[in-house]
């Protein structure tokens, strides 16, 4: 596995949400553009599973079965979506001090795109980061 390339795609994935989330704050995009938080969720849910794919990759933990490799993969984005979702809660509850609106709908939608950028993390991990000599998947 190239560690190094990974790491440079997280880098560079993190400081491209960074950046559209601040400049999104900014021109008011998630208020204007009903759709918007979609594309975030699933980048993040994208980054959080490459991000678990470096970790797993670091302690050694890649050489078991892909399927148990997956689910562990995309339970941990379902947990990090739903920690965001927690987090999204209180920050409007507590410190923009807004009555937040449970609205089940939104939530739900945001969790299924960190679970989309989850399962296209370890689809591009397969086929860009891993050698090919190593999963056995031949793509032209």
């Amino acid at each position: 596995m190239d560690r190094k390339k990974l790491i440079k795609t997280l880098i560079t994935l993190f400081f491209f949400i960074f950046i559209v989330h601040i400049l999104a704050n900014k021109f008011y995009w998630y208020y204007s553009i009903w759709y918007f938080d979609m594309p975030m969720h699933f980048l993040g849910g994208f980054w959080s599973g490459l991000f678990l794919i470096w970790f797993f990759s670091y302690y050694n933990l890649l050489g078991q079965p892909l399927l148990k490799l997956i689910l562990k993969i995309m339970l941990g984005a379902l947990l990090i979506g739903i920690a965001w979702e927690i987090f999204e809660f209180a920050i409007n509850t507590y410190y923009a001090r807004e009555v937040f609106v449970a609205n089940g709908v939104d939530s739900v939608s945001d969790i299924f795109f960190d679970l989309a950028g989850g399962a296209t993390a370890i689809l591009y991990y397969l086929k860009k980061i891993m050698h090919v000599k190593e999963n056995g998947v031949q793509l032209n």
